[in-house]
C-alpha cells in the first residue's frame, strides 16, 4: 500500500508497545497519530496506521482496543469517501475475523461495516460480498440466528446455498422443514430476487430430503415435471421439476417460486390465476400459510409480482377477496392510498451479473 512508507514512523512507535505487553499505550498512540494524519487529510496513512494497529491488538487478545481502532478506521473511510473495493472490504473482513465471537465487539464492528458499505457501495442492503462473508462466518461458528439476515441480505446464489445448508443443520434441533423453507423463500421474493429464491429452495429441498428421507411422498410420483420457461416454440422450452414431499408448506414454497418466476404484473393472467389458486388452496388447509402475518406477506408478493390489489379489509375469505381483485372488482379504500410497489423479476441473463 502506498501509505506504508508514510505510516512507518507511527507504526514503529506503536507496534513494539503491543509486543511489549502495553496495549493501552499502543492504542492511545495509534489514535493520536491517526487523528493527526486525518486532520492533515493524509487519509491513506491514517487508514494504514489504524488497520495495522487494530489487527495486531486483536491478535494480542485486545478486542476492545482493536474494535475501537477499527471503528475509527471506518470514520476515516467515511471522511475520505472511501468506496467499497476488494482492498477496503478486505481490511474489514480481516478485522471482523480476528475480533472473535466473545462479547459484543464483533457485532459492533459488523454493524458499522455494513452501514458504511451500504452508503458507499451500490447495494442499499450493504455490500453483498461483505454480507456473505459475515453470514458464512457466523454460520460456521454455529450462530445461525445471527447469520440468517446477512445471508438473506447478500442475495447471492452462493449465499442462498449456504442459507439452505444452515437451515438443514438448524432443523435438526427442531422445527418443520416448511417453516425454514418460508424463512428463505419469502424474503428473497419480497426483494425481487427470483434466482436466489430458486437456488435456495432447490438446494434446501434436496438436502432436507437427503437428511430426512421420510419427507419423500409415497402417495405420488417423487417429482412432477413442469414447464419452467413457456415458449411458443416447444423446442426452446426448458423443463423443471417439483419434488413432492409430505410437508405441504415445503411443496407450496417450491410452487410459489416457479409461479413468481412467470409473473409479468397484470399481463400474464395465467400466472395471476395460478398464484390465487395456489394461495387459496393451501391457505384453506390452515397451518402456517393461514397465519395472519404470513398472509400479509403473500398479499404484498401478490401486489409486487402480479399487480393484484390488496383486499379492502380483513376478509373472512382471503382467497375469494384476492380472486375478486383479480377479476376486476373494486379495490375500495380512500383516494389517499399510496401507489403500490411493482416489480418485474430480473431475468436470468441480467440477474446473473448481480448475484455472482
Amino acid at each position: 500500500m502506498a501509505a506504508s512508507s508514510s505510516s512507518s514512523k507511527a507504526l514503529n512507535a506503536i507496534l513494539p508497545l503491543i509486543t511489549a505487553g502495553q496495549p493501552y499505550e499502543a492504542h492511545q498512540k495509534a489514535r493520536t497519530f491517526a487523528s493527526r494524519y486525518q486532520k492533515s487529510r493524509q487519509f491513506d496513512t491514517a487508514i494504514d496506521v489504524l488497520f495495522q494497529s487494530a489487527r495486531e491488538l486483536l491478535k494480542a487478545g485486545q478486542p476492545g482496543s482493536g474494535t475501537d481502532l477499527a471503528s475509527f478506521l471506518l470514520e476515516v473511510y467515511e471522511n475520505k469517501g472511501e468506496t467499497v473495493t476488494e482492498e477496503s472490504r478486505g481490511r474489514l473482513t480481516q478485522l471482523i475475523a480476528l475480533t472473535g465471537s466473545n462479547g459484543s465487539w464483533r457485532k459492533t464492528l459488523i454493524d458499522k461495516a455494513v452501514a458504511w458499505s451500504a452508503k458507499h457501495g451500490p447495494c442499499p442492503a450493504g455490500d453483498p460480498d461483505l454480507q456473505h462473508y459475515v453470514g458464512e462466518l457466523l454460520y460456521k461458528e454455529g450462530a445461525f440466528e445471527a447469520a440468517e439476515p446477512h445471508l438473506l441480505a447478500a442475495g447471492k446464489r452462493d449465499s442462498a446455498r449456504v442459507l439452505a445448508q444452515m437451515f438443514v443443520d438448524w432443523s435438526a434441533a427442531g422445527g418443520s422443514p416448511g417453516t425454514f423453507a418460508l424463512r428463505g423463500v419469502l424474503p428473497y421474493l419480497l426483494n425481487g430476487n427470483i434466482l436466489a429464491a430458486r437456488t435456495f429452495i432447490n438446494s434446501f429441498t434436496r438436502q432436507i430430503i437427503s437428511s430426512k428421507p421420510s419427507l419423500a411422498s409415497s402417495n405420488v410420483s417423487e417429482t412432477i415435471p413442469i414447464n419452467a420457461n413457456p415458449a411458443s416454440d416447444s423446442a426452446m422450452a426448458t423443463t423443471d421439476e417439483i419434488v413432492v414431499t409430505t410437508d405441504l408448506v415445503l411443496n407450496w414454497s417450491q410452487l410459489a417460486v416457479r409461479t413468481c418466476q412467470r409473473a409479468k404484473g397484470a399481463e400474464n393472467k395465467a400466472a395471476r390465476e395460478a398464484w390465487v389458486r395456489l394461495c387459496g388452496t393451501y391457505q384453506s388447509k390452515g397451518g402456517l400459510l393461514a397465519n395472519p402475518n404470513v398472509r400479509g406477506i403473500l398479499m404484498e408478493i401478490a401486489q409486487l409480482y402480479f399487480a393484484i390489489p390488496p383486499p379492502r379489509a380483513q376478509p373472512a375469505n382471503p382467497f375469494g377477496d384476492m380472486l375478486s381483485s383479480l377479476l376486476g372488482a373494486p379495490a375500495g379504500g380512500g383516494g389517499n392510498a399510496t401507489a403500490p410497489r411493482r416489480l418485474a423479476p430480473v431475468g436470468p441473463s441480467t440477474a446473473t451479473d448481480v448475484l455472482d
